[in-house]
């Protein structure tokens, strides 16, 4: 484990806990497997199946970011990622082993970050392609609240182009 690394990631998540382990192991693993380096744009895309701790450490490591569009939230509540290369089209889905560990977080953090990362983690094949760049959209006034919407997201109702907020009401 680098520990410069996991102390940066506990600096950007907040605090130590075994979920940003999970997440740290994971990216480690990933940037092994697949010979990854930080993304600037949408060369590396990690798709997460869950919304916990460890994504900070995935955003932190690997420069995927919902802002950039290359980190994607499938939610699963499953302590899986799913790293793509676009250049080579490599992928690979990382997910946790089960276990039964004690009720000890500091032990099993500690055991997560020091353990084999096949010891950890199963490694599988990833049941579906990368994912497009993302898109970006124009905005579109609401005609009910007057607030701008990306334009995927727009309805219509009663004839008026709203947001999916005021379509609900």
């Amino acid at each position: 484990m680098e520990k410069e690394l996991w102390e940066k990631c506990v600096a950007f998540h907040g605090h130590e806990c075994p979920g940003l382990a999970i997440g740290f192991r994971a990216c480690e693993a990933a940037i092994k497997k697949l010979n990854l380096s930080f993304s600037k744009d949408e060369e590396v895309v990690c798709v997460t199946e869950n919304n916990a701790c460890g994504v900070d450490a995935v955003q932190y490591i690997t420069g995927c970011t919902f802002g950039k569009g290359n980190l994607i939230y499938r939610d699963r509540g499953k302590q899986a990622f799913t790293f793509f290369r676009r250049d080579t089209n490599e992928g690979i889905r990382i997910v946790l082993k089960a276990f039964n560990h004690s009720n000890d977080r500091k032990k099993w953090q500690e055991y997560l970050l020091n353990a084999p990362l096949e010891e950890i983690f199963d490694f599988k094949t990833p049941t579906y392609g990368i994912p497009p760049k993302a898109k970006i959209y124009p905005s579109i006034q609401c005609e009910i609240c007057g607030e701008y919407a990306a334009e995927n997201k727009i309805r219509f109702k009663e004839g008026k182009k709203v947001c999916i907020d005021c379509f609900g009401e």
